[in-house]
């Protein structure tokens, strides 16, 4: 059977079926309550009845709800019960999205274990728990260094073939992971690291890693929308922006002020070739572009922006005049039916209810995050972490360890030339380094936005698990 939805009208005011004559009322009078006086937190209740609507011979059978809901405040405890009357008729509408079944799934490779960190979803701190022992880089990989060894304990799997699949922040989080779990006597055969940033340190203004990290990107994002000039495929079109980014770019940023101005002018015209950009504007950002000026600038003619996680996303600012964009279109774009599909699916397949609000994000988790990182390999503390040595530790120590680096070519966010290099400067010995592997693919940070995409990464994991898990 088809499940269907109807829409859903949020009434703020009166009843709808049901009309009454209201008089006035008092204003209510002020109470004060001390500290140490709390009001009772009242349980959730409702009455449910069943009733019929009839206008120009449609009849409506439906259901009537009274009840309440308990509200709660930042620090998600109640401080609030709310009535309300809700009215839903029998049959309804297709809904604006629906959860399908995934063909490019893992589940014919592996099991799948999906985890909230600490203090996301449905994560709680429970007893006398406190965000500073979890919010934090080593903070959390100690955490789900105890959640992985308790889980595989309490199923049984300390023999199975085991992965690490992260994303985005995950991958800096897997890296550290597998180092930890590694010295723990628990072995991995593989991980996956999609849309990946290990090293911060690299991040800093100032310094011209970060302009050439992203030239690569703009090509792909500038051949995607017919900008700049541009002869063969997309991936060849990248490849000659890597070899000029490296060479050219690199000598040249690296010269600083004392540029040439034939250099400085050849180099310009360069880079506006491959990224779609005037050569003037290029000049005026001293051959220097950063990811939010250029998801402003490039479509500006079009009147359009477009998004950091993925640039085939669109959007519109309030005026065309600004610097950057005003936000990011491939973020307000499909978190919404990801969360709203997220939460029919774990209600009404599997069942799982709770009163907890389901955090996308967690309150307080970034504001009180601790950066400081103490490497596996038990070198000096870091103050902003490079986990890709953690990874390089795991691998040193696990020969089997194998490193699959999924990369859209979208992606402003983390983009797959920083990647190449962290994973090219690890310090690995050679009979290792063909332990790493790539793929990339016509999508942002979230490859799987592109359904055809989607199916390209299926595949190349597929042959990835192969290749890590023993004959």
């Amino acid at each position: 059977m088809t499940r269907i939805n109807r829409c859903l009208s949020i009434v703020l005011g009166f009843l709808l079926l049901a009309s009454a004559a209201v008089g006035q009322t008092a204003p209510a009078e002020k109470t004060e309550k001390s500290d140490e006086t709390a009001i009772p937190i009242p349980p959730e209740t409702s009455s449910v009845t069943k009733h019929d609507w009839t206008a120009g011979g449609q009849t409506i059978h439906y259901t009537a709800t009274a009840g309440n809901l308990l509200i709660t405040d930042d620090k998600d405890k109640p401080n609030s019960s709310i009535f309300y009357v809700a009215y839903t008729p029998d049959a309804s509408a297709p809904p604006p999205f629906q959860v399908v079944a995934n063909q490019s799934s893992l589940i014919d490779k592996s099991d799948l274990v999906f985890i909230d960190a600490p203090m996301t979803g449905f994560s709680r701190l429970v007893g006398k728990g406190t965000v500073k022992e979890f919010a934090g880089v080593d903070e959390d990989v100690r955490a789900f260094e105890k959640f992985i060894t308790r889980y595989i304990t309490l199923n049984e799997r300390w023999n199975s073939p085991k992965f690490l699949f992260g994303e985005s922040y995950g991958t800096p989080r897997s890296a550290a992971l597998v180092a930890a779990l590694e010295n723990d006597g628990i072995e991995f055969n593989g991980v996956t690291l999609l849309s990946s940033i290990l090293n911060y340190n690299v991040r800093s203004p100032g310094y011209d890693t970060s302009a050439i990290a992203y030239l690569p990107s703009y090509t792909a994002i500038a051949y995607y929308y017919k900008k700049g000039k541009h002869t063969g495929t997309m991936a060849e079109a990248v490849e000659q922006a890597r070899e000029f980014a490296r060479g050219p770019y690199a000598e040249a940023l690296a010269q600083g002020d004392r540029l040439p101005t034939a250099q400085f002018d050849a180099i310009a015209a360069k880079v506006a070739d491959l990224t779609g950009l005037s050569a003037q504007y290029v000049k005026e950002a001293k051959l220097r572009i950063s990811p939010s000026r250029f998801r402003k600038e490039l479509l500006r003619d079009d009147d359009h922006t477009f998004g950091r996680y993925d640039a085939r996303f669109q959007g519109w600012d309030e005026d065309s005049a600004g610097e950057t964009p005003g936000y990011d279109p491939s973020s307000t774009g499909p978190e919404g039916a990801y969360v709203g599909a997220f939460h029919d699916y774990i209600q009404k397949e599997l069942k799982y209810m709770s009163s907890e609000t389901y955090f996308v994000r967690g309150p307080g988790v970034n504001e009180a995050w601790n950066l400081k990182h103490h490497p596996s390999s038990g070198g000096d503390e870091q103050t902003i972490p490079d986990t890709a040595m953690d990874l390089a530790d795991a691998m040193r120590k696990n020969p089997k360890l194998h490193v699959f680096s999924a990369n859209g070519y979208f992606d402003l966010a983390t983009p797959f030339f920083a990647t190449e290099y962290d994973l090219s400067h690890m310090m690995l010995p050679t009979a290792l380094t063909g332990n790493i592997t790539f793929g990339y693919y016509p999508s942002g940070h979230m490859v799987y936005l592109n359904t055809e995409a989607q199916k390209l990464m299926k595949t190349d994991l597929d042959r990835f698990y192969a290749d890590a898990t023993p004959k």
